[in-house]
């Protein structure tokens, strides 16, 4: 067992996205668009992902490399305002191991035709599993596939087809 320890530290990590302020949160906010980019490298399996967005509602999404344990993200958020701030608060777990407590703010500021997002964690790393060096670097990494998701074009939807009945 490893000492039961305690690392408080912040980070924040600027971006600018050639995509409006609306756009940039409705990747945060939209289920089928955060899925598409708030995921682990593209060799771990993706076991579970639920999505509650609103004040209060949870997050929790289950990611597992090759060979290793769960990567558990489990978030509450606590403050949300459309198109500006969304606040949450997220545990990290391996499997039933509790890794860090965090509290994050994302803010969406308008830059020219883009948007500026600041994204600041002030985290509690528990007994050495986890540090903020590895959690500003994952951070990064997931901030570039969200950059890689809002240059994607979408999707047409393709209408539902009524089946006839006889």
């Amino acid at each position: 067992m490893a000492e039961q320890s305690v690392t408080h530290a912040t980070f924040a990590i600027e971006r600018f996205y050639d995509a409006t302020p609306a756009q940039v949160f409705a990747a945060w906010a939209d289920p089928h668009a955060k899925a598409r980019w708030f995921e682990g490298p593209a060799a771990w399996r993706k076991e579970r992902f639920e999505f509650d967005f609103r004040v209060g509602g949870r997050e929790r999404m289950i990611s597992r490399p090759p060979a290793g344990p769960a990567h558990i993200f489990e978030a509450e958020y606590r403050d949300i305002v459309p198109d500006r701030r969304i606040v949450y608060c997220c545990d990290m777990r391996l499997d039933d191991l509790r890794i860090s407590v965090s509290l994050a703010t994302v803010e969406f500021l308008p830059a020219g035709r883009g948007t500026q997002l600041i994204f600041t964690e002030q985290g509690a790393f528990l007994d050495g599993y986890d540090d903020v060096a590895g959690r500003e670097h994952g951070t990064a990494l997931l901030l570039d596939k969200l950059d890689a998701a809002l240059r994607q074009p979408k999707r047409a939807q393709v209408p539902a087809r009524r089946l006839a009945r006889s």
